[in-house]
């Protein structure tokens, strides 16, 4: 599965350059939401609630916001957002194919315009060589199309928060950019 890759210093970039500061994401996206009267809708593993919490903080957000599912088993992946047991047995719960079948999952429970999905490794412990600490799959699902990003954060040794906290905020921006 294709997927575009986006490091940490290129997401430093990218906020750096639009003028955005990381803190302001959730209130630019129920803005841009409510503007265009679309719903999005949230499925977390590795951030655990963070983009559902990032995004409830800010008043006005029930406009725009109806689910999030913080889906850290694989059977709740399975049950809930009808992830395929032969995706994860196949490419494991870290991999585009899951994050893609969450975002799509969480966008048809919602009845939502957009699903957006985690799924990684924050850390400290779980990584792999061939998904090392600080990998991330995102997953933004529309009635059009389906696409995956890969966080690559492994290059600075964050902490499990911080892989957090950039993960969902890389996650926001994504969904921001696809709307």
């Amino acid at each position: 599965m294709e997927y575009t890759v986006i490091t940490q210093k290129d997401f430093e970039l990218i906020l750096q350059n639009e003028s955005i500061e990381a803190d302001s994401l959730a209130k630019l996206l129920i803005k841009k939401l409510e503007d265009k009267g679309m719903k999005v809708a949230v499925a977390e593993s590795c951030t655990g609630g963070l983009i559902s919490k990032l995004l409830t903080d800010e008043a006005g957000v029930s406009e725009v916001y109806d689910c999030g599912v913080c889906s850290y088993a694989n059977h709740i992946k399975e049950k809930v957002l009808g992830v395929k047991d032969k995706t994860l047995k196949d490419f494991g719960a870290v991999s585009p194919q899951t994050a893609c079948e969450m975002a799509q999952g969480v966008r048809l429970l919602a009845n939502a315009d957009v699903g957006v999905s985690t799924t990684g490794v924050a850390g400290p412990t779980g990584g792999t060589p061939e998904k090392p600490v600080g990998t991330v799959f995102i997953g933004i699902s529309t009635k059009d199309e389906t696409r995956v990003i890969k966080a690559d954060f492994t290059a600075k040794k964050n902490n499990r928060d911080k892989n957090r906290q950039l993960s969902a905020y890389l996650a926001i921006y994504c969904v921001i950019a696809s709307i």
